[in-house]
C-alpha cells in the first residue's frame, strides 16, 4: 500500500468573455470559485503543471486573460523576538499611545 503524496497546488485566475464556458474548465483543474459580476474563475491545479495549462488556456476563444497567482512563492514565515512581538514602539508611540488612553476616558 502506497501513502498519500501531498502534490503542491496553485491557484490560477481565468478572466472570461462570457460564463457559460466555464464549465469547460473543469478539464484543467478544480474549479474552487465563479464570479458572476466580474466575470472570472478562479482554478486549482498541480504546480507541475501550471505553465502548461496557462498556454493552452490562453488559447482559448472564451478566455479574456489569464493570471497565476504569486502564493506558493510568497514567504510566510517571518522572524520575529522569542516573546512573538515583532513591533517595537519607539517613545513618541508610547507618548501618542498614553494621550490616546487618556483622552478616550
Amino acid at each position: 500500500m502506497t501513502e498519500f503524496e501531498e502534490n503542491p497546488r496553485q491557484g490560477v485566475i481565468v478572466y472570461l468573455y462570457r460564463l457559460r464556458n466555464s464549465k469547460q474548465l473543469r478539464k484543467f483543474g478544480q474549479i474552487q470559485y465563479i464570479s458572476k459580476k466580474m466575470k472570472y474563475v478562479v482554478l486549482y491545479m498541480d504546480q507541475a503543471d501550471v505553465e502548461g495549462n496557462i498556454e493552452r488556456l490562453k488559447k482559448l476563444k472564451f478566455v479574456k486573460h489569464v493570471e497565476p497567482s504569486v502564493r506558493p512563492f510568497l514567504r510566510v514565515e517571518y522572524s520575529g523576538s522569542e516573546d512573538g512581538q515583532h513591533y517595537e514602539m519607539t517613545e513618541e508611540d508610547r507618548e501618542k499611545f498614553k494621550k490616546m488612553k487618556s483622552e478616550a476616558k
